[in-house]
């Protein structure tokens, strides 16, 4: 909880953004993807009430530094921040998104940012297909392709990250790809022969998997765009939540520097 207000005071404090939102996840358990497949992120262990208590925490600052914040029973923060970029697209507005999610490259545009602000490297659209192995178009096919463990998304079986790249490099889309069986065995890479029969086999878990890594960009939302413009801090909230917590005064006083500014 800590990091997390000093990582969001930082950015305010640093970049001043006219409009920002943060999105959040709610549930693992009750997403559209659930309803495609039963099996998504079931992996994955279910969050400590610990854990879950700080991330209410976390939305509870976002609101006191002025800012608007979403969750969704339904839909991913993924969806929520392809909503929102898709809806600033629409009005001419550029959109930085900061995330160190490379699933989320698949929203970046000719004019867009995408901000691993850890690292602090922002990559252009033209800089996507360099980092990542793709165009950002195509990100979505390149995951469905590979698969994700960690999400318990199938993919196929023997493509890994290079031998997606080639495959879309070829054939630009997944359908493509799938249109193109025949030609992947005369591919000048080790084990083509090989990848055509996998893919064969597991077509309709790749298109499956496609499914489940394609963003929604279209989901209902709330939102209009004077929600998004960044609001002073509450600074009498923001005392008392810091003081509950039992955080020092390092963080009110850059609350302070963020709401003068």
């Amino acid at each position: 909880m800590h990091g997390f207000a000093r990582f969001l005071g930082d950015l305010l404090e640093k970049h001043s953004p006219r409009h920002i939102a943060v999105a959040f996840d709610e549930s693992l358990e009750q997403s559209y993807r659930n309803e495609i497949y039963p099996a998504y992120k079931a992996n994955r262990e279910p969050a400590p009430q610990e854990l879950k208590r700080q991330f209410g925490l976390c939305r509870e600052v976002v609101r006191a530094f002025g800012l608007a914040e979403f969750g969704s029973s339904r839909y991913e923060a993924d969806d929520i921040i392809g909503t929102l970029a898709t809806r600033a697209r629409v009005a001419g507005r550029p959109v930085t998104i900061v995330s160190r999610d490379k699933d989320l490259t698949q929203l970046i545009g000719a004019h867009d940012t995408y901000w691993d602000a850890v690292a602090d490297v922002r990559y252009g659209y033209d800089d996507i297909e360099e980092r990542f192995g793709v165009r950002p178009e195509r990100m979505a096919d390149f995951l469905a392709l590979m698969g994700d463990a960690v999400d318990n998304i199938p993919g196929v079986p023997g493509v890994g990250r290079k031998t997606a790249a080639t495959l879309l490099k070829h054939f630009d889309t997944l359908p493509g790809v799938y249109d193109n069986l025949a030609a992947i065995p005369k591919l000048k890479f080790r084990g083509a022969a090989f990848v055509a029969q996998s893919l064969g086999e597991h077509r309709e878990a790749a298109f499956l998997s496609r499914q489940l890594t394609g963003i929604a960009c279209d989901m209902p939302l709330a939102a209009q765009e004077d929600n998004l413009v960044r609001r002073a801090p509450d600074l009498a909230a923001m005392d008392e939540f810091y003081e509950a917590l039992g955080f020092g005064r390092m963080l009110r006083e850059q609350a302070r520097r963020i709401a003068a500014k």
